[in-house]
């Protein structure tokens, strides 16, 4: 994929919406290509757990957002919605602090259902978080 067309992905991402949990959570798309979407959050008090730990809660919004927008790049949105409809999420590691970088990643890509895996990891490319996740992918007349 040229450069040109990567930030302008990039750039409809990072400004798509005003007040949403990525914005919230401070998640930032970095890097895209045909088949995979990345995506930085960073680890601090504002999504610990009790433990001053990275809730897990906050690492599966990163993954559902970066499952969600990589569906997104691979539909007609004028026609279609991915709609996620089962996610599945494994807490690997704890994390207090830093950034954490997500990647997602087709294992199936067809017209009405798309799978992905999303991998977390910190900066020193331990593996935080695994999840996958189910779109499918609705036209919009079907949506209610």
């Amino acid at each position: 994929m040229e450069q040109k067309k990567k930030k302008e992905i990039l750039d409809r991402l990072n400004f798509w919406g005003k007040e949403t949990l990525g914005k919230t959570l401070d998640i930032i798309f970095t890097d895209v290509d045909d088949e995979s979407l990345t995506a930085t959050m960073p680890v601090s008090p504002k999504v610990h757990q009790p433990y001053g730990i990275l809730h897990g809660g906050a690492s599966v919004a990163l993954a559902e957002t970066l499952g969600s927008c990589l569906s997104v790049l691979h539909v007609d949105t004028e026609k279609f919605a991915p709609v996620g409809t089962n996610i599945n999420s494994n807490h690997l590691r704890s994390i207090r602090t830093g950034t954490v970088t997500g990647k997602a990643t087709f294992i199936r890509k067809g017209n009405t259902l798309h799978v992905s895996q999303i991998e977390i990891r910190d900066e020193k490319g331990h593996l935080i978080n695994h999840t996958t996740m189910t779109n499918s992918i609705i036209p919009h007349s079907k949506l209610n």
